[in-house]
């Protein structure tokens, strides 16, 4: 099966159906469908072939739901860049990608058309808000007036790269994973059997699909035949909150960083009874959190989950065991094996702490041109031709077989010749009243080595880095008490609304 045909099956079987709500406008399976085939024509027209790389530079739209499937059914391969990216970075992603087009909106194009100009192998730019054609530009507007809306022929099958998902990895650089259609559709369809969704359901995504959790919410909604509430981002909760009311919302995905802004807000304002389910995912959810989450969404399903990028999922831990192993992030979805594995390439048993190894038809093709990196992240599995994900993260189980994430192995902090894992210390600050967000993070030390230091953000000003010292000298082992406590407004978050641990280091490096 191809990606694609999420689109077409749902058109063909529930076209009048609402499928997608952005802003104001509302469209039916049929009219993304008609204007996705438009695009593909308009794309083929311009030289895009089976297997060109196509960039999406565009927000959560409408624009880019219609650009993903174009792109797909001209054969060729999309790239969601995330729409906040700077010009010397925009241009460093098209050149990695050797993209041949670029669909943007003018907000995207005006600030970065000289970065956009330098790069030799894009042919065309379609721009969303152009009023008409001019040199390289084609107005998006053109394109849906003038080009035909018949289904274009199926030009790929299911071994072909579908997109490339941008990303940083553990040395900063970006790089590009390489997804084919039968990994994305294996995720999809895996992830849709253990929530359990169904026509009925309308999903909110306030992700950007920039990142693989938004991107599939769009995804896996089209798939099941479902309904897409498409925000930009979370950072006016009142107006998203209103939007799942009125709506009548049954999933919301979110980020730590979002629940941890629910669960500041007092929701009585607002009517979420139709909501069914939330999942996390992107960090593991601090086990307070999940607490307070469960206690304020009570009639609702809580999926705390694990993935990374190179398999989009990997773990999830059925909503029945949040109560007897809130800590852990469950077990491998299904179709799918993983395992932990030591220094010495050995598996590991119960409370043994490695690297967790993923086996399944979800793991990426590797990195774009990238061997080595690939080489390193993709290994041989037991079968001649296959490949497993060493993800570069550490875990351990239970007795049962549920995983529980420890740190990433470059996170893991060496403090008196002892080793640290942060997410051991964060955990124990999140359960202190009063702490919303924390980051621990290792620290040039001249006698240590590495000390260890945490950032956290407080919701009473009373709460002094002091006081947040008394309770991890009451609550840790001596070796785990931090060095150093700073207290602070606000984290940095990534663009993905992850806590952005690398940034802190830096800061903390130039004041060496």
């Amino acid at each position: 099966m191809l990606l694609h045909e999420f689109l077409e099956r749902s058109a063909d079987r529930l076209g009048e159906k609402v499928c997608l709500v952005s802003g104001s406008e509302r469209l039916t399976y049929t009219e993304i469908e008609l204007r996705a085939n438009r695009l593909a024509h308009a794309l083929c027209a311009q030289g895009v072939a089976r297997g060109d790389r196509v960039a999406l530079f565009l927000p959560n739209s409408i624009e880019l739901v219609v650009s993903i499937f174009g792109v797909l059914k001209a054969g060729g391969v999309f790239m969601v860049i995330n729409h906040t990216t700077k010009g010397d970075k925009l241009k460093y992603l098209l050149e990695l990608g050797e993209c041949a087009g670029l669909i943007t909106d003018q907000r995207g194009y005006v600030p970065n058309q000289d970065a956009i100009a330098q790069v030799a192998s894009l042919r065309k730019v379609i721009v969303s808000g152009a009023e008409s054609n001019a040199g390289d530009v084609v107005a998006w507007d053109v394109v849906q007036e003038q080009y035909p809306d018949q289904r274009p022929e199926h030009v790929n099958i299911d071994l072909d790269l579908a997109c490339l998902i941008s990303t940083s990895g553990s040395t900063g650089t970006p790089k590009c994973i390489m997804c084919d259609h039968s990994n994305m559709v294996f995720a999809a369809d895996a992830i849709i059997s253990y929530i359990g969704n169904v026509e009925d359901d309308v999903i909110l995504c306030a992700v950007p699909m920039s990142f693989d959790y938004g991107l599939y919410q769009l995804l896996m909604t089209f798939r099941f035949g479902g309904r897409l509430v498409l925000e930009k981002g979370f950072t006016f909760p009142a107006a998203v909150l209103t939007k799942m009311e009125t709506e009548q919302v049954t999933g919301f995905p979110g980020v730590p960083t979002t629940f941890a802004m629910l669960l500041q807000i007092d929701l009585s304002h607002y009517d979420l009874s139709n909501l069914r389910y939330l999942t996390n995912t992107a960090a593991a959810l601090p086990v307070e959190h999940i607490e307070q989450l469960r206690d304020k969404f009570d009639w609702a399903t809580l999926y705390s989950m694990y993935g990374l990028s190179e398999t989009k999922r990997t773990l999830y831990l059925p909503p029945e065991q949040l109560n007897e192993r809130p800590g852990s992030v469950g077990v491998p979805i299904p179709g799918t094996e993983a395992w932990i594995e030591g220094e010495d390439g050995q598996r590991l048993g119960t409370g043994g702490v490695g690297e967790l190894v993923v086996r399944g038809r979800h793991v990426m093709r590797g990195y774009w041109h990238d061997p080595e990196a690939s080489a390193d992240r993709f290994r041989p599995g037991p079968i001649p031709g296959e490949r497993l994900c060493y993800t570069g993260d550490l875990f351990k189980t239970d007795a049962a077989g549920y995983f529980y994430f420890v740190s990433r192995k470059d996170d893991i902090i060496k403090s008196r010749g002892e080793k640290v894992a942060p997410k051991e210390i964060e955990g124990i600050l999140y359960r202190m009243l009063g702490v919303q967000e924390v980051a621990v993070v290792g620290v040039p030390d001249p006698i240590l080595g590495q000390a260890v230091k945490a950032f956290v953000v407080v919701d009473r000003e009373e709460i002094t880095a002091a006081e947040v010292l008394r309770y991890c000298r009451a609550n840790m082992e001596d070796y785990f008490v931090p060095r150093q406590i700073e207290i602070r407004d606000a984290l940095p978050k990534s663009a993905h609304g992850k806590i952005d641990k690398r940034a802190l280091q830096a800061e903390q490096a130039e004041q060496v």
